[in-house]
């Protein structure tokens, strides 16, 4: 196939061309060339991605009539972009796919579950407003050709943001960890490889519509002790590792860490009080549609183990701006 990547090197886009590159795939990227990725290549047959510069908020003319099967727009965040790919394009695309976001639904109330047939946002800013109306547009224009994957929290390897990365860190750096909310509380998310993968397996069998892309569900509780499990289950220090001693968990309620003046989902990731009325049941999304589309996911210690290892390795390692400082953590703890 030939596929355009709108994006394609910071982050999903990156994993998304990689995919498409070891399954044989014709690749052109289109992006600002802020990022230069090298992307792997397999002997004897080495195909170049190429690489088209633009801006999409004023200049698409690279793409203008580009031919392609298929186009995954990893970088489109507002109306205006979509609306310039879509014209630049013409009709020289059959299938487009956009990543877009659960956060163009209205609310997430607390302790329920929901799928694609939840309520859109109204609202036309912010990240999930504008996300919300681009999904409008395309399927207006599009909507014959188009496939919608609304992804939850994407982790893993090159993910800068560290609202993930913090956790398997933490539980490397050991000692007393607070541990926020209830251990049994619902939490998911979605490995970037995974995403990726799947995200080629839909524009090469054309699968249409609407997917959320959250990832499997398990609890605090479980992801912590697989962080412990990727700690302890990989070389990373030979030497030492039969002599590091396990880490001590120690919980706190949502009471308590609003009291200590924490600040949900920044302040630790992947913790949102639970009776918050719009965002409570944020991480309690259905997969079974993007399931039944063939979405398969890698079992969270390898996630944690492949992050952790990044991020040990990393020349730029993740930054955690928001997140409790050491001296936070202990006075939260006592």
């Amino acid at each position: 196939m030939k596929i355009l990547v709108l994006g394609g090197t910071v982050f999903l886009g990156r994993y998304i061309v990689q995919q498409a590159i070891n399954r044989g795939h014709d690749v052109t990227v289109f992006n600002r060339g802020n990022h230069l990725v090298e992307f792997e290549q397999t002997a004897p047959v080495v195909v170049p991605v190429r690489r088209l510069i633009g801006n999409r908020d004023s200049d698409v003319r690279a793409i203008e009539r580009f031919g392609c099967d298929a186009v995954i727009d990893c970088s489109g965040y507002t109306p205006e972009h979509l609306a310039q790919s879509i014209s630049a394009l013409a009709d020289s695309s059959r299938h487009y796919l956009f990543i877009s976001t659960i956060s163009v639904y209205a609310q997430f109330p607390p302790s329920l579950g929901y799928d694609e047939a939840a309520a859109v946002t109204s609202e036309t800013t912010g990240y999930g407003g504008q996300k919300a109306r681009a999904e409008e547009l395309l399927l207006q224009r599009l909507g014959d050709r188009a496939t919608i994957v609304r992804p939850g929290l994407i982790v893993g390897p090159h993910d800068l943001s560290g609202r993930f990365a913090y956790w398997p860190l933490r539980l490397h750096r050991g000692g007393t960890i607070l541990c926020p909310g209830r251990p049994q509380r619902n939490i998911q998310f979605i490995d970037v490889r995974d995403l990726a993968a799947w995200c080629i397996n839909l524009v090469e069998r054309h699968t249409l519509g609407v997917f959320q892309a959250v990832g499997s569900s398990g609890t605090m509780a479980q992801m912590l002790e697989d962080c412990i499990s990727a700690n302890f289950t990989q070389p990373l220090d030979v030497a030492h590792e039969t002599q590091r001693p396990r880490p001590s968990l120690v919980w706190r309620d949502d009471a308590q860490l609003l009291a200590a003046g924490v600040a949900p989902w920044v302040g630790l990731p992947l913790w949102i009080p639970e009776s918050d009325p719009d965002f409570g049941g944020m991480l309690m999304g259905s997969n079974a549609r993007a399931i039944a589309a063939d979405f398969k996911s890698r079992s969270w210690v390898e996630t944690a183990r492949d992050t952790l290892q990044w991020a040990l390795s990393c020349p730029n390692p993740p930054v955690f701006p928001n997140v409790l400082s050491a001296e936070d953590e202990a006075m939260a703890l006592r």
